[in-house]
């Protein structure tokens, strides 16, 4: 199942030095923070502020090329997550056929906001790397706190302190977790 999201904002994380660009999930009210380059970032920063360069960008280019040649883009789909590495599929109708074309996920979010598509989260990676839009009401407890309920708490606090590193790692222990716990 797909998800569909929308590009909230771009932001800067200082413990990593590193660009992060929000996905939204309004319905669940869940977001997905993706690690982008500085020049990705920036293309979809100008795209979201509504800036238009004084010469074409790559992303710029794309789309003139696309709409040149008269096709335009589907949708574009967060499709999975190997080894903290995202995939994406960018699906492009043309006249004659329709195409889907793999793409690192900046690149597919900056051309999909420049061509006005939808943006979606395959359930699965959201599932696996998404994270709780704010932080839940929770209070402290004795030692009766078991090591799930203590990652999840430390989950939240590293996202609505933006350190997005180390959410990704809390993230990937609490998945261990509850593997374990399902094994056993």
């Amino acid at each position: 199942m797909m998800i569909a999201v929308r590009v909230d904002r771009v932001t800067f994380d200082t413990t990593t030095n590193r660009f992060v660009v929000i996905l939204k999930d309004d319905v669940h009210n869940r977001w997905l923070p993706i690690v982008v380059g500085s020049t990705e970032a920036q293309a979809i920063a100008l795209q979201l502020e509504k800036i238009n360069p004084p010469r074409p960008l790559t992303h710029d280019l794309m789309k003139n090329i696309l709409d040149a040649i008269d096709v335009d883009v589907q949708q574009v789909v967060v499709n999975d997550l190997r080894e903290n590495t995202y995939f994406a599929l960018i699906t492009v109708n043309s006249k004659e056929q329709k195409n889907e074309i793999d793409a690192r996920p900046s690149d597919a979010i900056a051309l999909a906001l420049r061509m006005q598509s939808p943006i979606f989260v395959m359930e699965n990676v959201m599932l696996r790397a998404g994270v709780p839009d704010k932080e839940e009401e929770v209070e402290e407890k004795s030692s009766s706190v078991d090591r799930l309920e203590e990652l999840n708490i430390q989950l939240n606090k590293a996202v609505i302190e933006e350190r997005f590193e180390d959410a990704a790692r809390l993230r990937d222990e609490i998945m261990e977790v509850k593997k374990e716990r399902q094994m056993s």
